[in-house]
């Protein structure tokens, strides 16, 4: 044997010595990872050097593993030797310093296979390395040979936390996982990822209770080599426990710092709990006002219980100018830009300027095309962190093939985050705008006043809104509303779920599905705003007809329904780390009673897509075809954007 790792050999009192004068070194600088003592990954400050001094040492190198087949790759990929083997050391030094380093690093492989008795030899040229000096004269490629027996399976004897967090109450124990159900336990393979794991999540779970400077006490880990196993012992310092001292704000230089420090959530006095930090964090970004954002927390409490806490935050430039487009062969170009002030008085206020105009191309006279000019300003932190008011002024010309709507609109209300997954809005909006429609009703020409409420509920748990794999978005709303001119009152009501299914664990094939409902009761449609009444068919509606052209077929024409059902299903396939294809179908109906019949029958389309991952999120490419054609839709429809489409 003629490398053995440290433990092998030793009595067992010296074996736990050195792990545990490994487990208390201080951490690694940044550009590295140390475990057990062993560098995991990042690279040797002295192979850096040598990096760059000495002629080329070429080399070949064999890697040969006995004991446990299964863990070659393993302790290849370990192996700074077989990872460079294409690629010359510079000069004898460097071969040297890199084939030293590899005992560090084969040997916290192990460490991480619960290997503890295994042993390594490195020979370049027949001699062992750690004999060899870095001066020895070498051929030109010099052969290297790398061996390393794995030697048998430790499993632990012995698994206690001394001082152990107490459970966590039942709603709240899967904010932190049971060390024991992590490997750290009786007869559990005794990997030195586990005891390590084991004290970062008894220090979690005591922060949870309120300990906020929880730590790591002391640790002895033994390995017991006649029976292959490891006895290992942590002992937690819990703390006292900690309250809310007076957050400070460092950074700030437009915004109100006691403002901030309010919209922190966090009350002086209260019982420190992470989540908070976490929740505030999450509630700052929302403001959308800082480059950076980082909470730190005093290195001790006080006398008084009180643990003091800084919020540090670097501002962004207030202002900001976005464009955008999209594209499709049915709907035409669409252009759009805004202007945005993020902090208008110092407390977040924001601005937001819009203007669009869509439908170049499918017509190329400017009065069938859409415009809209609009406002919005929010006004964060009003009654609670959690609540904004928000107010919205838009002019718009809406050309559709059902109708051209002429309007103004405005509404006001306030926004809140129940939690991370909940929120709520509640707006009152009024309306006025003329519709042309073509149709001989006794008002081909209508105007139309309304006045109401917009209340919703919305869930979401998606990993990620732009690009989901997994979780469910739903979200309910209710519109009551009075129109003056007809003098009916009714009620708009809407229902939308999404799903993501990942199929595979790398989310390489994910399924994906959405549906919609709608009625609207209370009026007859002919004495509706035909914008409240529903239509379907575009890019985020059924792909393969035209923007909003599904309703209720009327002589020429299209108009709205008092009913919608919507479904669509996607198949969603990364064939690599930027591309992706889909595959989709998409159903829709729209019916002309608040409660649909289905005579009407449904619209239905089908296609395939290309996706481009970016940092804003995928880019779409979808073409779809009508599968029920009629005689006014294309007979295959393409779209461009940004985002999966739903």
């Amino acid at each position: 044997m003629k490398r053995p790792t440290p433990i092998r050999g030793l009595s067992s009192f010296l074996a736990a010595g050195l792990l545990c004068a490994s487990l208390a070194l201080p951490p690694a600088p940044a550009h590295a990872f140390e475990l057990f003592g062993f560098r995991l990954f990042g690279s040797d400050p002295a192979e850096e050097m040598n990096d760059f001094i000495g002629e080329p040492q070429f080399y070949e190198v064999e890697f040969v593993v006995t004991g446990d087949d299964d863990l070659a790759d393993r302790l290849r990929q370990a192996s700074s030797l077989w990872a460079d083997r294409d690629d010359p050391a510079s000069g004898v030094p460097g071969l040297v310093t890199k084939a030293r380093g590899d005992y560090r690093r084969i040997l916290a492989a192990l460490y991480a296979e619960a290997r503890y008795g295994g042993a390594i030899s490195i020979r370049v040229e027949g001699r062992e390395v750690a004999d060899l000096p870095p001066d020895a004269t070498l051929p030109a490629t010099a052969s290297v040979l790398v061996t390393v027996d794995t030697g048998p399976l430790f499993r632990f004897g012995r698994a206690d936390i001394v001082n152990a967090p107490p459970p966590l109450p039942a709603d709240r124990r899967d904010e932190v996982d049971d060390p024991r159900e992590r490997g750290f336990a009786l007869g559990e393979d005794a990997r030195s990822g586990a005891i390590l794991r084991a004290e970062r999540l008894s220090v979690e779970a005591w922060r949870h209770h309120g300990h906020a400077k929880a730590e790591i006490a002391d640790r002895r880990v033994e390995a017991v080599h006649a029976v292959s196993e490891v006895e290992a012992v942590i002992t937690v310092a819990p703390g006292q426990l900690a309250r809310y001292g007076p957050v400070g704000v460092r950074g700030a230089e437009r915004l109100d710092p006691e403002w901030l420090a309010w919209m922190t959530g966090l009350v002086p006095g209260e019982v420190y709990d992470p989540r908070d930090l976490q929740r505030a964090g999450t509630r700052l970004a929302r403001l959308d006002v800082f480059r950076s954002q980082r909470f730190e927390e005093a290195e001790s409490i006080g006398a008084d219980g009180l643990l003091p806490i800084d919020l540090i935050v670097q501002e962004r430039q207030p202002r900001r100018i976005g464009i955008g487009g999209s594209y499709s062969t049915v709907d035409g170009f669409g252009a759009e830009a805004f202007w945005l002030h993020r902090n208008l008085f110092g407390r977040a206020e924001r601005l937001r300027l819009d203007a669009r105009v869509g439908g170049i191309g499918r017509s190329w006279q400017p009065r069938n095309w859409t415009y809209r000019l609009g406002s919005r300003f929010t006004m964060p932190g009003i009654f609670t962190p959690d609540t904004d008011f928000s107010a919205g002024l838009a002019g718009e010309r809406e050309v559709l093939d059902a109708y051209t709507r002429t309007g103004v609109d405005a509404e006001a209300g306030v926004t809140h985050i129940f939690d991370d997954q909940l929120s709520g809005r509640l707006f009152a909006n009024v309306s006025a705008a003329r519709f042309e429609d073509g149709l001989r009703f006794a008002y081909p020409r209508r105007e139309f006043v309304t006045a109401g409420l917009l209340g919703g509920l919305t869930f979401d748990n998606r990993d990620d809104p732009a690009n989901a794999t997994r979780g469910i978005y739903a979200d309910v709303t209710l519109q009551p509303f009075h129109e003056f001119v007809f003098t009916n009152t009714a009620i708009r009501a809407t229902a939308e779920a999404r799903a993501y299914f990942s199929l595979t664990g790398d989310d390489g094939l994910v399924l994906a599905g959405r549906a919609r409902l709608g009625t609207l009761a209370g009026a007859p449609a002919a004495e509706t705003p035909p914008d409240k009444l529903f239509l379907a068919g575009g890019g985020g509606s059924v792909r393969g007809y035209p923007f909003r052209s599904i309703g209720i077929q009327q002589g020429n024409q299209i108009i709205g329904g008092r009913s919608l059902v919507e479904a669509s299903a996607e198949v969603r396939a990364r064939v690599t780390d930027t591309i992706g294809l889909v595959g989709f179908f998409d159903a829709g109906h729209v019916g002309a009673d608040p409660v649909p019949n289905f005579s009407e029958g449904f619209r239905m389309g089908a296609g395939v897509g290309l996706r481009y991952q970016t940092g804003l999120g995928p880019i779409r490419l979808d073409v779809a075809v009508p599968i029920n054609r009629r005689s006014s839709d294309p007979r295959a429809a393409f779209y461009v954007g940004i985002g999966q489409a739903f």
